[in-house]
């Protein structure tokens, strides 16, 4: 399946219909199984929902790519019934789905056909990343119910080179097939980087159709801050290339660096013009940093034509841009694409006297980059490394709104190439610490002696990666969906039903360091009464720490984006003849990478709190789960801790 269809809820349909959807579809999609019809579980996924009893994906590469999904799923539970309600995600740009077709099949083989509506709509995941979804809610489904859906996806041309097939779903699979009709313009073979589901044997290529069967295919597992699923996943990956390439992972790397290098000094090789532009950007007399910093804000100028919406024809065709061949055609016209101006960076700074290199990576918010696998497009994302007095420095002035020294998190701690013309050398970018992504939470509020709310100003300051993360993720948002995205954000650091309303207008459209938000805050009900008491819990800001790490065995590998540090103070102005009565003793829990502190302190009419959690992991093994699992249970309980006040008599 393409990488931008996932299956969220079930995606099945009708064996009746396959002939209109794909020409070549076996006896599976024509008829169920008696003993299908009336299974009530499945031994080999005890006490499971629903199951995938068959799926099928046909993938053609040619002239006009498409590819054909099928999938029959067997409700179990009364909680499997959500299977009803289907969502396809995907990436308008890489392609459009349609031909849906689905029904519902009983127990006693009566049939209900789907004769809904299809709706399209925007759903959108973690920090703001938005898809397109078809949907819809199959009809009369009940524990028992077979679900069948059908759809096929038209796709890009260009996505023709990201072919791959993903064994691993949702819910166990205890049928699937897949086929592949490749590209005729290429040469291709694949490989599969975990393996496969036990019994399951390697694609075949007949008469130039590459298939494989495989069956019992466990559900996947979803845990927190995990690597990317599809680095864990079940999975057969294609690779297209003009010819045959050398399938010596030391030997392809020299020589694909050396055919990147080509391309890269083609364009940037205009050293007169570029002394020149330097010459208007810097003075002789600037500190070498400086020179950069300068160099760095200059190129950040350039429209990035990367950064745009998708075009229509007819505005590309009134915009009449020109190719750019070039850095002098780059810098004269005053727009190109993201790889274009890194390149133009390296050009002024090598004008400017510095030595600057262009690097290819593997961006790990998707997938880790493997040498062993000779796939260039691994490679998928580029920045510059430049040596500022003996030390290297990574940059990437193509990506909008990202301060000098600050690289988006995927770019960060990811393995790739330096290209040179002697073949290239490996490298790993830099892992900042947690001082570069930082959420600075303070709060100045007054505590009610009615009925325990507090209310007043909140302060919330992004800083690095954090603000970097925000203005991408809201770069072609309306103020009223940042507004609410910022707005959500506290609600989900609160443990409790809360009033807020953002008061300011953040700066979402600049490199500066750091994004501020103010808000008005409400939190009903926070004190509670014992007595002549109230009780205050220290742990405020603490819901996103509430509910992680629950599970006493983990699957997978730990993996944070980054580093981060979150950091609140909070101030709380007692009612007129309250007073603090007595408050815990501060914690420091010191784990060397994970330290998390909390304190409260008496001011004579004010409680002061804070609370400081900082986690210097990107990766973790999965045996030394248990450790961090016990730190956050420490976490929990500090947050838990509560302030005694009482009345001043």
């Amino acid at each position: 399946m393409s990488n931008f269809v996932k299956f969220v809820t079930a995606a099945v349909c009708a064996g009746m219909w396959a002939c209109a959807c794909t020409p070549a579809l076996g006896d599976e999609l024509r008829s169920i199984p008696p003993d299908q019809l009336t299974m009530t579980s499945e031994p080999k996924a005890p006490g499971a929902q629903a199951i995938y009893l068959y799926r099928q994906v046909d993938r053609d590469d040619g002239h006009a790519p498409s590819e054909f999904n099928f999938v029959r799923l067997k409700v179990l539970t009364e909680e499997g019934r959500k299977y009803a309600n289907v969502e396809i995600p995907f990436l308008k740009q890489q392609g459009n789905i349609h031909g849906i077709k689905a029904r519902t099949i009983q127990p006693d083989g009566t049939v209900v056909d789907f004769r809904g509506k299809v709706y399209e709509k925007t759903i959108v995941k973690a920090k703001g990343v938005k898809y397109l979804a078809k949907t819809f809610t199959l009809p009369d489904v009940r524990v028992g119910s077979i679900l069948e859906y059908s759809y096929t996806v038209d796709l890009d041309q260009n996505y023709v080179f990201n072919s791959h097939w993903i064994l691993s779903a949702e819910l166990f699979t205890k049928r699937a097939k897949f086929s592949l009709k490749p590209s005729p313009d290429f040469a291709v073979r694949w490989n599969w980087p975990v393996g496969f589901p036990e019994g399951t044997q390697p694609p075949k290529n007949a008469n130039s159709i590459i298939s494989m069967e495989t069956q019992n295919v466990p559900a996947f597992q979803v845990e927190d801050y995990m690597p990317p699923e599809d680095e864990l996943k079940f999975r057969v990956e294609f690779i297209y290339s003009r010819e045959q390439p050398e399938m010596n992972p030391e030997k392809f790397w020299k020589q694909q660096d050396k055919q990147w290098y080509g391309m890269f000094d083609g364009f940037v090789n205009k050293r007169g013009v570029m002394e020149q532009a330097v010459s208007s950007i810097v003075a002789p007399s600037d500190p070498p940093e400086t020179k950069l910093r300068k160099i760095y804000a200059r190129v950040q100028q350039i429209r990035n034509l990367s950064f745009e919406r998708e075009k229509t024809e007819q505005e590309e065709k009134r915009e009449k841009q020109k190719d750019i061949n070039n850095v002098e055609d780059l810098w004269k016209r005053g727009y190109g694409s993201a790889r274009q101006i890194n390149w133009l960076f390296i050009a002024l700074a090598r004008a400017a006297g510095f030595d600057a290199a262009s690097v290819y990576v593997a961006a790990r918010n998707a997938a880790f980059f493997r040498p062993q696998v000779v796939n260039p497009y691994q490679l998928n994302a580029d920045l510059v490394v430049v040596k500022v007095e003996g030390k290297d420095v990574y940059l990437d002035p193509s990506v909008k709104f990202a301060p000098y020294g600050v690289l988006p998190w995927y770019e960060t701690l990811a393995d790739g190439i330096r290209l040179d013309k002697d073949g290239g050398q490996m490298v790993t970018t830099s892992s900042p610490d947690s001082s570069s992504a930082k959420v600075e939470r303070k709060a100045d509020l007054q505590l009610s002696a009615d009925d325990g709310s507090l209310e007043g100003k909140l302060t919330v300051t992004y800083s690095g990666l954090e603000a970097l993360d925000l203005r991408l993720s809201q770069q072609h948002e309306d103020e009223a969906s940042q507004k609410k995205l910022l707005e959500d954000m506290v609600r989900e650091s609160i443990p409790a039903g809360i009033e807020v309303d953002l008061t300011n207008k953040p700066d979402w459209t600049s490199s500066s360091p750091t994004l501020v938000a103010e808000y008005h805050l409400k939190v009903p009900g926070w004190v509670s009464g014992a007595g002549r008491r109230a009780l205050f819990p220290m742990g405020l800001f603490s819901a996103n720490e509430k509910h992680v790490f629950e599970h006493a065995n983990r699957s997978y590998p730990l993996y944070f984006q980054n580093a981060y540090l979150r950091s609140d103070d909070v101030t709380v102005n007692l009612p007129l003849g309250w007073k603090v009565g007595s408050v815990p003793a501060p914690i420091n829990r010191d784990a060397k990478a994970v330290v998390y502190t909390v304190s409260a302190v008496d001011e004579k009419g004010t409680l002061h709190i804070t609370r400081s959690l900082r986690n210097e992991l990107v990766w973790l093994d999965k045996d030394k789960y248990g450790i961090l699992r016990n730190f956050f249970q420490l976490v929990r309980t500090g947050d838990e801790q509560q302030v005694v006040l009482q009345p001043n008599i």
